[in-house]
């Protein structure tokens, strides 16, 4: 059986249309638009080029389905685990998150979870280590290293609306 094949087609404007054909025929799509969302679609048995259902989906619901559909992942944010116990996950700050536009030292993250922030990532790019003064914004994404008990106790911090 020779391995599937996905097809990639830019989408000016848009961004770009990944295709596959799975072993039984079925036509499914995947739109990845510019915006960090995507569009899942799958297509009629009987008129491939005929959509049967699409679903829009958020950019982190996007990566929540990615990691569901991999089997070596245990958690939906996790990065990487040691044998030290320690754990990286991807924590996003809601645009209408409390911490929207507060400095990063108001968290007391490190004090409250023993877990450390040690990187923040916005479309404008990366901030490693970033101090204490460091203003959250609405659509960050951070980078939080700690037991599994701190990272969860970070994420249920950063997560207050």
């Amino acid at each position: 059986m020779s391995a599937p094949r996905l097809r990639a087609t830019p989408l000016p404007g848009i961004g770009v249309q990944y295709d596959l054909v799975t072993r039984e025929q079925r036509h499914l799509s995947v739109v990845a638009h510019r915006d960090g969302t995507r569009t899942v679609n799958m297509y009629r048995t009987d008129d491939p080029d005929s959509c049967a259902h699409s679903l829009r989906l958020t950019g982190a619901e996007a990566g929540t389905l990615i990691d569901a559909l991999k089997p070596s992942h245990h958690s939906p944010n996790l990065l990487y685990t040691t044998d030290l116990g320690l754990v990286a996950e991807r924590i996003e700050i809601a645009a209408g998150s409390y911490w929207n536009g507060r400095v990063l030292g108001e968290t007391r993250m490190r004090t409250e979870t023993g877990a450390s922030i040690v990187a923040v990532l916005r479309r404008s790019g990366a901030t490693p280590s970033p101090a204490p003064d460091f203003r959250l914004a609405g659509g960050d994404t951070l980078i939080v290293i700690g037991t599994r008990e701190g990272v969860d106790s970070a994420a249920a911090i950063l997560g207050r609306e």
